[in-house]
Order: structure tokens, then sequence, then C-alpha cells
């Protein structure tokens, strides 16, 4: 009876490990229902007016919550309003595999930005529980608060929302404090909700590109190295306000000069570094502003993005060598105020990296490494643990537009790779 019984459990076995290799999500099912949540706050335009703490956006939690019931997670809202669902592991001692996104939008958005990560992370849990599938480290999905309004769930989760950014007013109208209650978080007990490091075994976002580099080239998964951080700086040229009709051209002291001289250096120096880095000048402010008035003053902002700090650095000493330069040439004077932005550079795990190139190979999908030029909430939870994130396509590189697209195919491409991301990680990690 042993020769008979032995081969066939070890069949049995070998079946169950096969099934799960080859283990996809319903491509359909996940497209229609980021097509269904669309629907709420969809706007004669197109566009969707779902932002965060919205009637809209309380309409969709609800929605979401039932099908993140349905796939058999344990649902609760924590104090920031955080969607979170648990589903138990083998082995309660491991900590959790973390996966999510946001839901909410910017005004007048588009329907895929956030929702791809979070439908997805709901489908891979339906699809493991469909299978009866049940991993060794718990699992924990977490739709994000108000992301488009800085990040604002997952960095009260890793206790960097402060109480002035709680009286900060979003979007919908409605201050942090207030839209948090609204979704029936608890603004006065947000600090109970910190995590610390090590909390969680690892941290994965499936999100679309927002840029063109997958469509352009035509590659169905992006790896991504890290999400960069962003510097702001102001430049303020001062000269002289003076009658724009009297003042002879060679006596002026015109700030507005080397104001529009450095926008272009911009460009140039940012261009002769070796790298990803971008710089914007994407405000500039004029005083007194008026049509017959030289202006005395002129602001202008200057964005600098890159995956290093020191990158940042050494293209804002290039740019302000240049502002000081072109001041001290049109007879005016510069000054630089840097504003603090709450974005540090957050590098993914190259193991992870590993396993999300190597899934995607698997399952006879091209992949190429690229930055994240967005910051999303991953970049706060690279604070805890271990961080991934995987790219699909942005039709045209589109985002934060009614016109955004992912097509099906893109979407459950990632969702897959996502899937099995999440089981190759669940042996290797302890």
């Amino acid at each position: 009876m042993k020769k008979i019984i032995l081969p066939f459990l070890f069949l049995i076995v070998i079946g169950m490990t096969q099934a799960q290799s080859v283990l996809k999500v319903n491509q359909e099912r996940l497209f229609n229902s980021i097509q269904q949540l669309a629907t709420y706050g969809k706007n004669p335009a197109g566009g969707s007016d779902r932002v965060a703490y919205s009637k809209h956006d309380i309409a969709a939690r609800a929605y979401v919550k039932e099908l993140m019931i349905g796939a058999g997670l344990e649902v609760s809202v924590d104090y920031a309003g955080n969607l979170i669902g648990k589903k138990a592991g083998k082995n309660p001692n491991l900590k959790p595999i973390a996966f999510g996104s946001h839901i909410d939008e910017v005004p007048n958005g588009g329907d895929y930005d956030g929702p791809v990560g979070s439908m997805s992370a709901i489908e891979v849990v339906q699809t493991l529980s469909e299978n009866q599938v049940t991993t060794n480290h718990p699992l924990e999905v977490i739709l994000f608060t108000n992301e488009e309004g800085g990040v604002v769930g997952s960095r009260a989760l890793v206790g960097q929302l402060s109480t002035e950014a709680l009286q900060v007013r979003s979007s919908s109208g409605l201050t942090q404090y207030e839209g948090i209650k609204a979704v029936e978080g608890n603004p006065d007990r947000i600090e109970d909700i910190k995590r610390n490091k090590g909390d969680l075994a690892a941290f994965l976002e499936l999100h679309i590109e927002q840029g063109g580099n997958l469509d352009r080239e035509g590659v169905a998964i992006g790896v991504v190295e890290g999400i960069v951080a962003i510097q702001w700086y102001e430049f303020t040229f001062k000269g002289f306000a003076n009658h724009a009709g009297t003042t002879p051209m060679n006596m002026r002291k015109d700030p507005m000069l080397p104001a529009a001289r450095l926008i272009l250096a911009v460009n140039e120096i940012v261009n002769s570094f070796d790298g990803a880095q971008v710089a914007t000048v994407g405000k500039i402010e004029a005083f007194p502003g008026a049509g017959n008035v030289i202006p005395g003053e002129v602001k202008l902002n200057v964005e600098i993005r890159d995956l290093s700090s020191e990158k940042i650095h050494q293209v804002y000493q290039a740019i302000e060598k240049k502002a000081q330069m072109l001041a001290k040439e049109s007879g005016t004077e510069v000054s630089v105020h840097h504003i603090e932005v709450a974005s540090k550079p957050a590098l993914a795990n190259p193991e992870i990296q590993k396993v999300i190139e190597s899934s995607a190979k698997e399952l006879g999908l091209s992949s190429m490494y690229l930055p994240s030029g967005a910051g999303h909430d991953a970049q706060e939870m690279a604070r805890l643990a271990p961080i991934g994130m995987i790219f699909i396509p942005s039709k045209d590189g589109i985002s934060h537009s009614p016109q955004e697209y992912s097509s099906p195919e893109d979407i459950g491409n990632g969702a897959n790779v996502l899937l099995r991301t999440i089981l190759t990680l669940d042996k290797q990690l302890q």
C-alpha cells in the first residue's frame, strides 16, 4: 500500500506546486473592477472628480471595502483613514508582506493612477483565495488615504504626519483633519498607528509609469530602481521698478532679464550632467506685475529631481552660480530660498528588483530598469521595510489627465508580476 500511496501523494504535491507556478489573475474581472471604480466621481468631461474626502471618494471606499471582504480579507480603517485588509499566513510569527496603492485622484484626473495598484492588490488576494493558496507570511493590502494630497495616509503610518499638516486644506475643501474624520479615521489618535522599521517583511506597489518610457520602447514591465528626491528652490532677482515708457533701456535695472536667462540656463545645466536628473521652472512671478511697469522683483521656482541627493545638490550649485553671474551682469541682486518639501530619495531593494525582473521573464514579459520621477506611497513605506515597485505602460506617457490609459493586457501583466513576486518573496523572506 505504501508503494502506491507515497508516489500518489508526491504527485499531488508536485501538481499543487505546478498550479501555483502558473497561477494568474482574472484579467477581465480586474479590468472591470477598475472600470466600475471609475464611475465614482466621473464628470461630464470624462475626467474624475474623486478627490480625497469627497462624496465620490467616500462612496468608492465603500465599494472597494466590499471587494476586499469578498476576496477574503479582514478589513479595518485605521486612524488615518487607511483601508487595511489582512489575510493570515501559515506562520503568524513571520512579518507581513504588504502591498497596495490609493484610489483618490487629482481634480479632473484619470482612471488608472492609483486604482491599477489598488485593484490589482485585491485581485491578487482574490486569486489566492480562489485557488486555496495560503502563503507562509501574513499578507496585508493597504489602500492609502489621500496620496494625491501629499501621501497623507502613508506619512501617518510611518509617523511623519505633523499636527501642522493636518490643518492643510485638501482639494475637497476640507482640511486633512476634517477629511480623515469624514473617511472614518480619528486624527486625534494618528500617533497610535505609527509603525516601526522592521514591522513589515516588504512593501510592494504596482503603478502606471506616468511617463512614456515603457510605451515608447514597447516594454511590458518597469522594474523601479527607486523614487526620486524632490527639492525646490526659490530664486529672487531684485532690480528697480520704474516707468516702462520713460526709462531708457540703458538705464534700467530689470530683474526679468536675468530671470529669463536663468530659465534657459536651467535647461542647459541639467542636461550637462550625465544621468536621468530633471529640473523645471514651473512658476514665475513679477512684482508689481503691471504691463507698463518695469518689475522691481522677479521670483521663480526651480524644482530638481533625481535618485541621488548629491546629484541634486551638484545641479543646484551650478544653477546658483549661474544666477549670481547673471545678476552681476545685469546690475541686479539675487537670493535663494530653499523650500522644504517632504520628499527624500527611496531606493528599491536590489533583491526585490531581481525578483520582479525574474517574475516578468518567467511570464514571457519584457522589462527594463528605470527610476520613478513621481512620488508614491512606497517612498514613505521605505522607512519601514524593503520596497519594490512595478510599473506598467501609460499610453503616450499621459497621466493626471482624463486621457490617461493603460490597456487591460498591460494591467493584467502587472498584476501577474505582482502575484508572482509576492509568492517568490514569501519563500525567500524570513
